[in-house]
């Protein structure tokens, strides 16, 4: 059996991921592909539990500047997670792999509800567990969510996955040719850079509870195998 580096880790994955090369929806053949990735580090003997974002679905802060109400169009982009939470756990147990969705706002009909005792047992029996729902508060950022859970779960590390960006740069790469791209940085460098890749609050929460983040490129090959093996890609934000 593959080394790994860590037992347990909770996997951010955006909404846009879900899209694959599109700008909208949920790409089947991606969903496959991260599914297939899941499978394998759980077979390693990791313990995986995913947030979802919602943004390749429903944009809360678009809605607001086109004069929705902030906490409404908060609480849209969260059934929005819930989407993509069932048709991921839908994508997962196709591939064989025991999946528990559950959320922090209450839709029993399809999902459990966020106990954290439950998903820690969960994941202590094998099972991927999928959190959806974000917090369940408005004003909060699903990387926000995917921090605190990590943090109540005692995972080891937080893997923000990201759509074709591949860490942390000085400026944006896709703008900026001479961006610099960081291999390592501190919690407290990365506040300071307020990069567009993470969220301060999730930042500050991680600092605050040193949690390591390793902000990766999920289009990469074999990305999250290798970023629990410790491969080095991506950016990791550590207290060293």
């Amino acid at each position: 059996m593959t080394t790994t580096k860590y037992k347990r880790v909770l996997l951010k994955l955006s909404g846009e991921a879900f899209s694959g090369r599109a700008s909208y929806g949920i790409d089947t053949a991606t969903l496959t592909k991260i599914s297939k990735q899941i499978r394998q580090v759980i077979e390693m003997g990791v313990g995986v539990a995913i947030v979802v974002g919602g943004g390749n679905i429903w944009r809360g802060a678009k809605a607001e500047q086109e004069g929705m109400d902030r906490v409404t169009a908060d609480y849209a982009g969260m059934l929005a997670t819930v989407i993509n939470a069932l048709a991921l756990q839908d994508t997962l147990e196709k591939e064989g792999v025991t999946t528990r969705t559950q959320s922090a706002i209450g839709i029993h009909e399809v999902a459990e509800p966020y106990i954290r005792r439950r998903a820690i047992r969960h994941l202590e029996k094998d099972r991927a567990v999928i959190l959806a729902g974000g917090t369940g508060n408005s004003y909060m950022t699903t990387d926000t969510a995917a921090a605190l859970r990590a943090i109540e779960i005692e995972a080891e590390v937080l893997l923000m996955a990201k759509n074709n960006v591949d860490g942390i740069y000085s400026a944006d790469p896709n703008k900026q040719y001479d961006a610099k791209k960081f291999d390592k940085l501190t919690h407290q460098e990365a506040l300071n850079m307020r990069p567009e890749v993470m969220d301060v609050t999730a930042l500050s929460l991680c600092l605050e509870n040193k949690l390591s983040i390793i902000v990766f490129d999920l289009q990469a090959s074999r990305s999250i195998e290798r970023v629990v093996t410790g491969d080095f890609i991506g950016t990791l934000v550590s207290n060293e």
